[in-house]
């Protein structure tokens, strides 16, 4: 019978740990698991139950903090199932070292944390997201902290101290039973490491991780890697040690997640079992070589790179013999439109498809879960996504799905995400990675093992990389406006502030005065306050606008004015200080800007109805700042701007971010994007300003434009034109020249210019100088309209 199944479970709420706990506390903490010195062989933490009544873990997780942590450090996750029987005891196996000689017991749970043997935190969490505080007192008021224990000069513990005395040979345990007064000096103490799992094993006792075969050491076990595998994301073995696997060695990884694949040269006939994995050595350099053959022992564990990706099937804690070198490698798994699926994933009605038996003739995710950690090439791949700064870029092994007309791959519908998709990297570290823009073609055969992250899903970590082949993609220049064409841009500058370095403003400034063809308006989106990060109450932008302004008319613009409405410090979300904001430039000599004081970070404009038309109570002003729509998001910057002696409404947007949705390539599908609902509601407050102008003139001339971090075919979109009041002249292109935005290989539209019935004569472009590119002034391109207002009239 099943622990959660064996008696009644009781779901209790969390309580910050600032109040002692009665029932789940964290026991017993080990970071010296694997090091130098160290038996066991692997990190663990032991939970333990003080109460009378099971307590449920679904939806939990333990977390670590370095014992001190930088701005950059974050808190590590691993997630928790299953319940805490009444007294019962817990176990987290985490990171494995290359050191000791006794495993774990069975673990009721398994992650890859790599603690510290003498400083960290460890906190019990209701819940998955990363806890962000990194002080004691932040810390103590998140009431997701059921328990938190800081151990050696941990800078976040409960209490007078933290627990004194971790070591590789010993772990801090609670002193008296499960006893929490909340003060980790006084209810810790240091011990030999004595985890216990749930069923009341110990290390040696119970099956646990022991090999038990007594086999000879240079003959192989019973386990082949396809029986690790098996015919589902999830290895019938997690959490077993395996015994003398054979394979041969065909990828070497020496840096970040270090290890190597062995791949079985003796293949079966189930095209559901990859006959590939990967080889966890944590820290340690792998001490084999490709083409070595070889018999590897360890703990089988399915790590999961974030909490709503699909997991890589590792074994973990390795030893290794090696019986010989220079072995021929398996033959690789061509990836080609005859190999890969058109289909992109089962359906789970939005639960994981962990479970679910593969399918790889139907689905791409299951074709290359089937192949994991298994050699597979292609050749003459089309670039989709350009090389970025961490040496890595992404291919289309179909050269024929969804061109954008530039070389690119098309994002056009929620169900069709492109399966052809794939990221490259290279394991030969020595040679130079190939700089390549969207279009290039990677020439010639890619081959290595397939493996799988949480930035992007299955990639291939080549041992044999293409040739790029330029196709000489050209940066795009717009035509200028015409003496009576009213030019309005938008333009995401990336986090632009006063001290970030001249080479970015020259780059966007470029942008603007050549680019775009110095327009008359230009809605600029994240411009940050002053000293950028630097969070210390400043939201002014003066000094990064003069910048910004010389650096345009440097690169022969014309003088820009400003005008903005700077945030409430640090209530508009962004980058923690930053402040970031809309802002318009506009170009005095072309257009004049109608300046009605009262706007701020917290007041609302409205439109008044004149017999001259509509107006604005305020200019610059923001739309509804107060409407919970709004919360840890930019607030739209409206400006009335007059070109032509006609009054032209200008609406600069920057919509909140796709962060907290599942990615497609999870193991939730189809996957949720919980962030569309802050977005949909953002829409229809800008829609139902529009619809205020509108009655007050419907023949009022409105733009509304920027970042509104959807699709064009989104509900976002669809709320923003509700009533048929905007018009998305994205849609006025050609299907192939519809993206601002290329991401994961897709490219796409974030980037909006939307216009009111009354704007009939129009020119629209997307001017394409970044998303395309490797050396990138931002990440998004910018786009403009010019209006023949006279035309309009």
């Amino acid at each position: 019978m099943g622990l959660a199944s064996a008696f009644a479970i009781v779901s209790l709420p969390a309580a910050a740990h600032a109040a002692p706990s009665g029932t789940a506390v964290i026991a017993e903490v080990y970071g010296g698991g694997g090091n130098s010195g160290a038996t066991l062989v692997r990190d663990f933490v032991e939970l333990g139950n003080a109460g009378s009544a099971a307590y449920d873990l679904s939806g939990y997780s333990v977390q670590y903090l370095p014992g001190s942590p930088s701005a950059s450090s974050q808190w590590q996750v691993t997630a928790l199932s299953g319940a805490l029987a009444p007294g019962g005891r817990f176990l987290v196996a985490e990171g494995a070292g290359t050191g000791g000689t006794t495993a774990l017991p069975n673990p009721d749970a398994t992650g890859s944390i790599a603690m510290s043997a003498t400083s960290g935190t460890i906190a019990l969490v209701s819940g998955t997201a990363a806890l962000t505080c990194k002080t004691a007192a932040d810390c103590a008021a998140d009431s997701r902290i059921v328990d938190l224990v800081g151990y050696g000069s941990a800078v976040v513990r409960e209490g007078s101290g933290p627990a004194a005395g971790a070591s590789n040979t010993a772990s801090v345990a609670r002193s008296s039973g499960l006893t929490d007064t909340d003060d980790n000096a006084v209810d810790f103490g240091a011990q030999t490491p004595s985890p216990v799992n749930s069923a009341g094993e110990t290390p040696g006792s119970g099956d646990g991780d022991g090999d038990g075969d007594g086999g000879d050491p240079s003959t192989p076990g019973t386990v082949r890697v396809r029986d690790i595998q098996g015919t589902t994301r999830l290895s019938p073995l997690d959490g077993r040690t395996v015994t003398r696997v054979p394979g041969v060695v065909t990828g070497v990884r020496t840096s970040g997640s270090k290890g190597y694949w062995i791949q079985d040269p003796e293949a079966d006939a189930d095209p559901r079992t990859s006959e590939g994995v990967f080889v966890y050595t944590g820290s340690a350099d792998p001490a084999v070589a490709v083409g070595d053959s070889v018999l590897v022992s360890g703990k089988v564990s399915e790590y999961y790179p974030s909490s709503t990706s699909q997991s890589v099937t590792e074994i973990t804690a390795p030893t290794v013999s090696v019986l010989s070198g220079g072995n021929p490698l398996p033959a690789p798994v061509t990836l080609d439109p005859a190999s890969v699926p058109a289909a992109y994933a089962p359906n789970a009605d939005g639960g994981s498809i962990d479970a679910l038996a593969l399918e790889p003739a139907v689905y791409a995710q299951d074709f290359y879960e089937s192949a994991e950690g298994m050699r597979v090439t292609f050749a003459d791949a089309r670039v989709v996504g350009a090389t970025t700064a961490y040496d890595e870029l992404w291919v289309t092994v179909k050269p024929n799905e969804s061109p954008s007309a530039r070389g690119g791959t098309l994002y056009s519908s929620y169900d069709q995400p492109n399966t052809g998709r794939l990221k490259v990297m290279s394991l030969d570290t020595a040679a130079a990675f190939p700089v390549a823009n969207v279009g290039d073609v990677l020439s010639g055969t890619t081959t290595g093992p397939l493996d799988y992250s949480t930035y992007g899903g299955y990639n291939v970590q080549a041992t044999q990389l293409g040739t790029r082949v330029d196709k000489k993609l050209k940066r795009e220049v717009t035509r200028r406006a015409k003496g009576g064409e009213l030019a309005v841009a938008t333009y995401n500058v990336e986090n632009l502030d006063a001290l970030d370095e001249q080479g970015k403003f020259d780059r966007l400034a470029e942008g603007v005065a050549v680019s775009l063809s110095s327009p008359d308006i230009v809605a600029l989106e994240e411009i940050q306050d002053d000293n950028g990060a630097v969070n210390d109450g400043t939201v002014t932008s003066e000094a990064t606008l003069k910048r910004f302004t010389d650096a345009i008319r440097a690169a022969g613009g014309p003088r820009y004015q400003w005008r903005y409405i700077a945030p409430a410090n640090n209530q508009d979300g962004g980058e923690p200080g930053g402040n970031i904001r809309q802002v318009f430039l506009f170009n005095p000599k072309r257009v004049s800007f109608t300046d009605r004081p009262g706007g701020d970070a917290t007041t609302a404009t409205g439109v008044v109805k004149t017999r001259k038309g509509a107006r604005l109570t305020a200019s610059p002003g923001r739309i509804d700042p107060a409407n919970s729509a709004w919360g840890s998001s930019r607030k739209p910057l409206v400006g009335e701007f007059v070109f032509h002696g006609e009054t032209v409404f200008v609406i600069a947007n920057h919509f909140a971010s796709k962060g907290g949705d599942q990615p497609l390539h999870g193991r939730y599908q189809p996957p949720a994007r919980s962030s569309e609902t802050q977005r949909q509601a953002q829409a229809v407050a800008v829609n139902t300003f529009v619809k205020s102008l509108l009655a007050a003139d419907k023949k009022a001339k409105a733009v509304v434009l920027g970042d509104l971090n959807d699709f064009e075919f989104s509900p976002t979109v669809a709320a923003l034109t509700a009533g048929k009041v905007l018009k998305p002249l994205i849609s006025t292109l050609p299907a192939a020249q519809r993206y601002t935005y290329v991401y994961d290989g897709n490219a796409q539209t974030l980037d909006h210019i939307l216009t009111s019935p009354a704007v009939t004569r129009f020119d629209y472009d997307v001017v394409h100088i970044n998303a395309e590119f490797a050396d990138q002034a931002s990440d998004h391109d910018p786009q403009i309209v010019r209006i023949d207002v006279d035309g309009c009239r």
